[in-house]
């Protein structure tokens, strides 16, 4: 059954421009981001995670305050604990930095820090007072959770970054696929973190957008390293429906992200980036910095504990303005980040797209 036989709004009407503004933890997502980037003819994301039900009921309603345009909200689904043992020997590894910052480790309790992210209320509260899109990372919902949505008139989308996890959502009744490569900064959003492995085994952008879209029948959100117009062109050109874009809007005034993580993006002491445990105990890609280089070799698998283990570090880190301590997530393409006001990004991202595949086609014409 189509979402428009459902009631539901396709996603090109939910996003006119194809151009979506990846949903970002941790406060960079703010209503101000999405709000800009929705009412420039995109589709704006707020970022639940590590937020309670009630607080991402709050932004939400700011961001209605804000914007009349369709938006988004994203959960993350909830993980498995990890083994205590595990913990406390990362504990031991990183207690140079509670000394260094001055800042206790922080001691997790499953009340405060919940391993299910709050999803089961957060879930609830979305299907009682719906939202136009919800999208979900590291893993699947059920049937009957997707369902509910559909009932509500939601749009769904899962994060994949294989065609296996493609299908899975299929299945289970997605409404659409966000494909995420290897590129892609901040968090990989696999379905299941195997500890054998540091991440980076993933397939890049392009060539995972053409196996999914020959896996399964639904709409593909390519994510992954964009950060042009010729590069959602490309994307499209692949078989993507729309672009999902991160770091791109992370220098924006809008964003919620912390200054010195915004001019690091640029800065050259930051050469590269990597995909790390060291900050979350999920596979995550950012600069390398000091905190990487050093702890990154021993961080076990263990999201979100290790997350929150070092959630007080790197504050204390930013309060002292040592970006070499933070978590500065981003993508590949972070040299290419433009501080241009969220509307006007959207706005020029898609002019460029306009004019790349414009040119793609005359190239068609005249071979």
């Amino acid at each position: 059954m189509s979402v428009e036989s459902r009631g539901i709004p396709a996603l090109g009407e939910l996003c006119r421009r194809g151009i979506v503004a990846a949903p970002m933890a941790g406060g960079v997502s703010r209503p101000e981001l999405a709000g800009a980037v929705s009412d420039a003819g995109g589709l704006g994301f707020l970022a639940a995670g590590y937020k309670t039900a009630d607080g991402m009921y709050e932004e939400i309603k700011q961001l209605r305050a804000l914007t009349a345009k369709p938006f988004g909200v994203n959960l993350f689904m909830p993980q498995p604990s990890a083994d205590q043992a595990t913990l406390d020997l990362y504990r031991q590894q990183l207690t140079s930095e509670s000394a260094w910052y001055e800042t206790p480790i922080d001691e997790r309790s499953e009340e405060r820090h919940p391993t299910d992210d709050g999803y089961e209320a957060k879930l609830a509260l979305l299907v009682d007072d719906p939202v136009p899109v919800v999208s979900f990372t590291f893993g699947c919902p059920s049937r009957d959770e997707l369902d509910a949505l559909a009932l509500a008139g939601t749009f769904t989308v899962v994060t994949v970054t294989t065609p296996e996890e493609a299908q899975a959502a299929e299945w289970a009744g997605a409404d659409a696929v966000c494909v995420q490569g290897i590129e892609a900064g901040g968090h990989q959003g696999t379905h299941r973190d195997d500890p054998q492995t540091d991440g980076s085994s993933g397939l890049g952008l392009l060539s995972l957008v053409t196996q999914v879209r020959e896996t399964v029948q639904l709409p593909v959100i390519a994510a992954g390293g964009l950060m042009r117009g010729a590069q959602i062109a490309a994307v499209r050109a692949a078989g993507a429906d729309a672009a999902q874009l991160g770091t791109a809007f992370l220098a924006c005034p809008e964003s919620g992200a912390h200054v010195m993580h915004k001019q690091a993006l640029k800065n050259p002491l930051f050469v590269r980036t990597e995909l790390t445990r060291a900050f979350s105990g999920r596979p995550a890609r950012g600069l390398v910095n000091r905190f990487m280089r050093e702890h990154g070799p021993y961080a076990p698998s263990a999201y979100p504990e290790v997350h929150y283990m070092t959630v007080g570090l790197r504050k204390a880190a930013a309060r002292v303005g040592d970006a070499q301590g933070m978590a500065l997530w981003a993508g590949q393409g972070h040299r290419l980040a433009r501080d241009l006001p969220a509307g006007r990004l959207v706005q020029v991202l898609h002019s460029e797209a306009d004019s790349a595949w414009t040119e793609m086609a005359l190239r068609r014409s005249t071979s």
